[in-house]
């Protein structure tokens, strides 16, 4: 392995930021309603019964059903992961371009009775975010964060990706 100071800035090719994330998760279709009625997520390839693919446009979230022998219910008949394999995700988030937009879901989210894990908060840093948990119990960072919510990207090429990504088969 290549120690980090044996490497020059200029020799490490630059991605275009984190775009994808896959979740394994209990029930697949009641976090695909979860993810489509509060982000705005569509549907781009359900290749199986066990998989659904993801985008708001810019990013991509994939979604794999748990095996259903890895799940127990417990007593109040919530279905959880018997097992934790390796790392553990602590959060994921999504950027919201204001602070106010951060309010306006906050809101809507509290009527509908999402679980809230921290309410809104303005960091030193001048970010503002709460934390809310999807049906797994995944803890998602709702965030306004100065330095990159004013940062819009081209869809532009989305519907050329679209179609080579069809052509290719749609592969993860």
């Amino acid at each position: 392995m290549i120690e980090p100071s044996e490497q020059s800035p200029h020799d490490i090719p630059q991605g275009q930021g984190l775009r994808h994330v896959a979740l394994n998760v209990t029930n697949l279709s009641v976090s695909k309603a979860f993810y489509q009625t509060w982000f705005g997520m569509t549907v781009v390839w359900e290749p199986d019964a066990e998989n659904v693919y993801m985008s708001s446009g810019i990013d991509n979230l994939a979604l794999h059903q748990i095996p259903r022998d890895s799940c127990v219910h417990r007593n109040d008949g919530e279905q959880v992961h018997r097992q934790h394999h390796g790392q553990q995700l602590d959060h994921l988030g999504f950027i919201m371009d204001s602070p106010d937009s951060v309010d306006r879901l906050y809101r809507r989210v509290v009527k509908e009775g999402v679980t809230i894990v921290h309410d809104p908060k303005r960091h030193r840093d001048g970010s503002y975010s709460f934390y809310l948990a999807d049906p797994d119990h995944i803890v998602i960072q709702i965030l306004y964060e100065p330095r990159i919510s004013a940062v819009r990207f081209s869809t532009e090429t989305l519907d050329s990706c679209v179609r080579r990504n069809d052509d290719e088969g749609g592969q993860e």
